[in-house]
Formats: C-alpha cells, structure tokens, sequence
C-alpha cells in the first residue's frame, strides 16, 4: 500500500510534469523498476518537492540549471515544459539559460535553447 507521501509526490509529479508523462510512467511499472519508481515518487517528488523553502518556479529553475549542467537533454525538455506550468515567465526562463550560459558552458547553453525553442514553438503551435 503505497505511504501517503508516494500519494503527494505523485499528485505534485503529475501537476509538474503532466498527467499524461506520469500515467504513462505509472503504467510501465514492474517488478524490475517498481523500487525505482516508489522511490521518484516517495522522496523525489513526496518529500523535496512538497517542501516548503522553495517554491515551484524556484525549484523549475533549479532543475533546469543542474539538467543542463549534466548534459540530460530529455530530462532537460520534460522539466522545461514543468518550469510553463510552474508559471515560469520567458524572462525567467531566458535569463536562466543564460545564467547556464556562463556556469555551464556554451555547448550546454546552446542545447538548451534549441530545447527551449523547440518546446515553446510545439507550445504556440508552430
């Protein structure tokens, strides 16, 4: 029976990165990933994303720094499209990547923002 943190950190997973991703994640469990998914779920999202000291954006912004940092291109796109439903502005999100820019290198910026403009033309319908 799943804790009642699993039950939060799947709420809040799915109201960052969408219902569908989640669903279709949740649905692929099985006996060799299940311990992986209650984890992701349990305290990924059940226990640091439920906290309090940061918010949503802040924690958008966050992944998103720390994604590029790593070179986890995919990984990058999903939390991006969860940093729009945070309510990250485009000011924000740009001003990030260029933070990204400087910290983590132009190789990496420049996978960003082709990840970014990519998403945001899917977003406007383009």
């Amino acid at each position: 029976m799943p804790s009642e943190q699993f039950e939060r950190g799947v709420e809040i997973r799915k109201e960052v990165l969408g219902e569908e991703y989640v669903d279709r994640a949740m649905a692929g469990v099985d006996d060799f990933n299940r311990d992986f998914q209650t984890l992701l779920n349990e305290y990924c999202w059940g226990g640091v994303w439920a906290r309090d000291g940061l918010s949503r954006k802040q924690r958008s912004l966050n992944n998103l720094c720390m994604l590029a940092a790593l070179g986890r291109s995919e990984e990058f796109a999903l939390h991006f499209r969860g940093a729009l439903r945070n309510g990250c502005t485009l000011e924000e999100l740009r001003e990030t990547l260029l933070q990204i820019a400087v910290y983590c290198g132009m190789p990496a910026a420049v996978e960003s923002f082709r990840i970014a403009r990519r998403i945001l033309a899917e977003r406007d319908g383009q």
